[in-house]
């Protein structure tokens, strides 16, 4: 949950930047590394949508013309959805902690306790799963605008790959360590897809320094 301000519950993304890291670095569980991976996915697209923006509308940079567009496509909108990711990993931490507080005084309550920390675990695998998936899709388009972007800001893609490959990374730790409390037959389709979203997210992430590398040199 947000933190509360005389009595008014606060979203993370509404904080102020100092507000925010001391959040971070308190003793609370919340906001942890899963929220602080959803905010590198934010910081990550803001510096792809300035480099596309310092190469949109100049002539020197027009063959980056089309990768900027295509990568403002997909990085504009991850400003608010990272946000909104930010805020439901906490929720979906503190909806978990909720659940082991539930009675088990009868075999009924029990039950019902153990279904609801199960799926309140699935969903906080669930959250950081996306920010993974956004972080890969976003490290997928850096290639080309370090290729062909305004190579004045070719060391702000190497920076927002940097921090997507973090932003992926990070919450990848928090999809597994939820799954590995689960059954098996519950997060199926997240077992399935990490082992390959890992791989392209390493093998993206190289490309990108490859690349911000070579034009560095040029």
């Amino acid at each position: 949950m947000g933190v509360n301000f005389g009595g008014e519950r606060m979203n993370w993304m509404d904080m102020t930047l100092r507000e925010y890291q001391s959040a971070l670095a308190s003793s609370s569980p919340t906001p942890g590394g899963g929220t602080a991976a959803a905010i590198a996915l934010g910081q990550a697209s803001a510096l792809a949508i300035m480099v596309c923006d310092l190469t949109l509308g100049r002539d020197k940079w027009n063959t980056g013309w089309s990768h900027a567009e295509d990568t403002q496509m997909l990085a504009i909108p991850l400003l608010n959805r990272s946000g909104e990711l930010a805020q439901a990993d906490s929720d979906a931490f503190d909806a978990v902690m909720a659940c082991f507080s539930m009675p088990k005084d009868t075999e009924d309550e029990k039950q019902k306790r153990k279904i609801a920390i199960r799926n309140a675990t699935l969903r906080a695998a669930e959250v950081p799963f996306e920010t993974a998936k956004h972080s890969m899709e976003l490290l997928l388009k850096l290639p080309s605008l370090a290729k062909f972007g305004n190579a004045n800001a070719v060391t702000d893609v190497g920076v927002a790959s940097l921090l997507a490959s973090a932003a992926a990374k990070g919450a990848i730790f928090n999809v597994e360590i939820n799954l590995q409390s689960l059954p098996e037959d519950m997060g199926v389709n997240l077992r399935q897809n990490l082992p390959s979203m890992k791989e392209t997210i390493r093998t993206a992430a190289r490309e990108v320094m490859d690349e911000v590398r070579l034009r560095m040199e040029d």
